[in-house]
């Protein structure tokens, strides 16, 4: 799949449910709607979606939520898809992983190793109980933490994602580094996204994480480096710990000129870009008869229209989200 700006669409991100048992506070609302489970695609129909995609050349396939594991029997669906990784050849993966909130991880990482999941990403926004409560609104942090253990005692690979947050956790971010080291992980720090109504401006937290890095400068040694994972991460080793430390900018320094991922919702919707309303429905044409015709049809239709880049901005105070829709519903 080449989309008009010649970029080869080989990584897919999946939300397998809209659900989730935190209630982050630049994620959703507190008194979050959820869609009716009737409007869901089955497990089934999602992996006959992700199989459609590996056909047209998706390589690398990630499950997102909401928290895809409070989705019933979410490993059936992992198991089948891990199935597929294999040597490179046309029709096999060659990753398969995950982001979670890590609330479920702990009963799960063993099940995921076995699947074939090497590598997932944490949301940790924070090392502070409390804190962590009131940034989730009601989430345990030791849970978690007892998670990110169990996947690394499965072999499992962890990368922790933590958005950076004004005045929340913007003084946390040495000791993230340090922590991160000590465990042997990855940390991935995020700017915040204007997507979906929060019931709170997000101008008051937005935090551009130039100035983090700035601030990281003074105490770590941060060595340029040219590892990459396939998403929009850009990377440095730190020399201290030998850990990588990436940056996820979305407004301060998009990530558009190498995109290579589509996102499709728990609802069958295909967004061919984050920060754009465009889309495309593969729920009907999955649903219009036993074979994949249609459906082929539909992907491709949708990749040529593939737009350059977002329009992610925060400039203005109470300003509406730049995406009406939550990144929950999205894909991650």
């Amino acid at each position: 799949m080449i989309d008009p700006f010649g970029r080869a669409i080989t990584y897919l991100r999946v939300s397998v449910t809209d659900r989730c048992d935190f209630r982050c506070t630049y994620c959703m609302a507190e008194d979050m709607q959820f869609l009716p489970k009737a409007e869901l695609l089955t497990l089934e129909e999602l992996e006959r979606l992700c199989g459609a995609f590996i056909r047209h050349g998706v390589r690398k396939l990630r499950l997102t939520g909401g928290e895809p594991l409070v989705r019933r029997d979410v490993m059936t669906l992992i198991e089948r898809l891990g199935a597929r990784l294999g040597p490179v050849q046309s029709g096999s993966l060659d990753e398969l992983t995950l982001t979670t909130n890590g609330s479920q991880l702990a009963r799960h990482a063993q099940g995921l190793a076995r699947a074939g999941v090497r590598r997932i990403n944490v949301s940790i926004d924070t090392l502070d109980v409390e804190k962590f409560a009131a940034i989730t609104r009601g989430g345990k942090l030791p849970v978690v933490l007892e998670g990110v253990a169990a996947a690394k005692d499965a072999g499992i690979a962890v990368k922790i994602n933590t958005v950076a947050l004004r005045g929340v956790n913007e003084d946390e971010f040495d000791g993230m580094v340090e922590w991160c080291g000590v465990n042997g992980l990855d940390l991935c720090l995020i700017e915040t996204m204007p997507m979906g109504d929060v019931g709170a401006d997000r101008g008051d937290a937005y935090l551009p994480l130039s100035l983090v890095r700035a601030r990281l400068a003074r105490r770590w040694t941060l060595r340029e480096t040219d590892y990459v994972t396939g998403g929009p991460a850009r990377y440095v080793d730190v020399a201290e710990t030998g850990r990588r430390l990436g940056f996820i900018t979305p407004l301060t320094h998009n990530f558009c000129e190498g995109c290579n991922r589509v996102r499709v919702t728990c609802t069958g919707t295909l967004y061919m870009c984050l920060g754009q309303d465009d889309a495309a429905d593969l729920r009907a044409p999955l649903r219009a008869g036993s074979t994949d015709e249609a459906l082929d049809v539909a992907i491709a239709e949708a990749i040529a229209r593939k737009p350059k880049g977002h329009d992610f901005v925060i400039d203005r105070r109470g300003a509406a989200p730049a995406v009406a829709r939550h990144m929950s519903v999205t894909g991650g």
